[in-house]
């Protein structure tokens, strides 16, 4: 006997987890880590093996996106489901306030809506307190995570080539003398605090390594930062440490969690971000200086943060995605034996971390956005190799669609529901995407269309991987509708998903 028509329909709609059986999901975010970074794809002098591990027990994506070829508007549309250009997002000063809007639905507030503990562990280069006031270190440091949906938060506030050189956990600076107030700025405050050598004025006081353009204002730990600090000498971070304390902090968490609800948390890594600065017992464990030595490192933590799970025996039913913010960077400021290039491709000593891809991080070509991206789940997902093309600013979307949650109407507006693609079950993922740069680009099956300022570009890159053939004057019909779609995308104020 069938069920009634009815019933099968109230069986579909249902959602693909129930409260009983809800994954955990941990979330880890590499920073510059390119596509050619991991041993699993070429990497043969950088050694990875947590890393490979762990793609050997994922579905790996060969053609997953970050949605920017720089750190901040990833962050913000994988965290926010928006593209940052509507909001103008760009790489933040390290005064910057905080570029989510409080009242914006959040990744982590779709989580605590279904239920979920949440906290972010690491990086966070989003901006912090409110536009118009300049934030008192000494105090309440906030808007920031916590007033976005996160119950936890342990901050490298900045970057770690940015100042203020402190942690900050919840609404506070950690381990804060009140007698050595902390601040931020070019202009002296009027208060006895500390006072750090200018990297302009005194080079000398670089004496971990050298750095130039602009990492060279406050040197903090010997090396010179992006702006300026004064004061908090007692709660300065220990660079070379970092990481320990990262992957500490994210152990205790779960080890400390209330085990009767499930957890989102995302781990944002600083590594492999300048200043480079991998611990002593990393050095020399690559081929390729202290920038190899810190993908050793990250790849250390990422084993650690996965025996976690299987000391705590969540492993199965944790969903585990590692993906970066951008594309790799070789010379970026600091003198610290990373060796470049210039060619045809750049190379960091016969090393690509682009793998063949051309560009990396600030560069609309392929190399900027596509990015490592492996998602493991042994209860849901089997193992595997996906050509289909995902983007992580389609996590809310796909996550809404997996808890059964619907997202408010007006958020998370270039958010679109991939969960198919992402549990193995679509090839082909998203029909088109968006990706950013200084520019646009869209991406459709295997053309990638670059809106111009002199001249338009248009690649095949089942033809051409590389993108060294720009085919615009052959397909003015291709390059006439993509040129069309994507000024559509970019001037609607509804988002993407208003268009499907």
């Amino acid at each position: 006997m069938k069920p009634p028509k009815f019933l099968l329909t109230t069986l579909l709609a249902l959602p693909l987890c129930h409260a009983a059986d809800q994954p955990n999901v941990l979330l880890i975010y590499g920073d510059d880590v390119g596509w050619g970074d991991l041993g699993v794809q070429g990497s043969v002098k950088n050694p990875t093996p947590h890393l490979d591990k762990l793609a050997s027990e994922s579905l790996r994506f060969t053609d997953g996106h970050c949605s920017a070829a720089t750190c901040t508007p990833s962050r913000f549309s994988m965290l926010t489901g928006i593209h940052g250009f509507r909001h103008n997002v760009r790489i933040l000063p390290p005064d910057a306030p905080l570029s989510i809007p409080v009242d914006a639905f959040t990744l982590p507030d779709l989580f605590k809506k279904a239920g979920y503990q949440t906290a972010i562990v690491g990086k966070w280069h989003l901006g912090i307190g409110e536009k118009g006031k300049k934030v008192n270190w000494n105090a309440e440091v906030k808007p920031g995570p916590l007033e976005l949906g996160f119950d936890y938060s342990f901050l490298l506030p900045s970057t770690n080539d940015r100042v203020p050189c402190v942690y900050v956990v919840d609404h506070k600076v950690l381990n804060l003398d009140p007698k050595d107030p902390l601040f931020v700025g070019p202009k002296k405050p009027d208060v006895d605090c500390t006072e750090y050598p200018n990297g302009k004025k005194n080079p000398e006081a670089m004496t971990y390594y050298k750095s130039t353009h602009g990492h060279n204002n406050s040197v903090i730990n010997g090396i010179g930062r992006i702006g300026v600090q004064w004061g908090g000498k007692s709660a300065l971070w220990d660079d070379e440490t970092m990481t320990d304390t990262f992957v500490a902090r994210t152990k205790e968490w779960i080890e400390n969690r209330d085990t009767s609800k499930p957890f989102f948390l995302y781990y944002a890594a600083q590594d492999i971000h300048v200043p480079r600065a991998p611990h002593p017992r990393f050095h020399g464990k690559s081929e390729t200086g202290y920038r190899g030595d810190a993908i050793v490192q990250f790849d250390w933590a990422v084993g650690e943060m996965m025996k976690v799970l299987e000391e705590q025996g969540i492993a199965d039913n944790t969903i585990v995605i590692f993906s970066s913010d951008n594309g790799p960077v070789y010379d970026d400021g600091y003198d610290d034996g990373t060796k470049t290039h210039t060619s045809s491709k750049e190379t960091d000593q016969g090393h690509d971390g682009s793998g063949p891809y051309r560009g990396g991080k600030y560069q609309i070509y392929e190399g900027g956005t596509r990015v490592p991206f492996l998602v493991r789940w042994p209860a849901k997902i089997k193992p595997g190799v996906s050509e289909a093309l995902v983007n992580q600013i389609d996590f809310l979307g796909s996550f809404a669609n997996l808890l059964g949650e619907e997202l408010p109407k007006d958020h998370a507006i270039d958010s679109r529901d991939t969960l198919k693609a992402l549990l193995g079950e679509d090839e082909s993922g998203l029909p088109y995407m968006v990706e950013e740069a200084k520019g646009l680009a869209l991406r459709e099956g295997p053309w990638k269309f670059i809106l111009g300022g002199k001249k338009d570009e248009l690649y095949n890159l089942d033809k051409d991987v590389g993108e060294q053939t720009n085919v615009v004057d052959q397909h003015p019909d291709r390059a006439k509708s993509m040129r069309e779609r994507l000024v559509k995308i970019r001037d609607t104020k509804s988002g993407i998903r208003s268009l499907n």
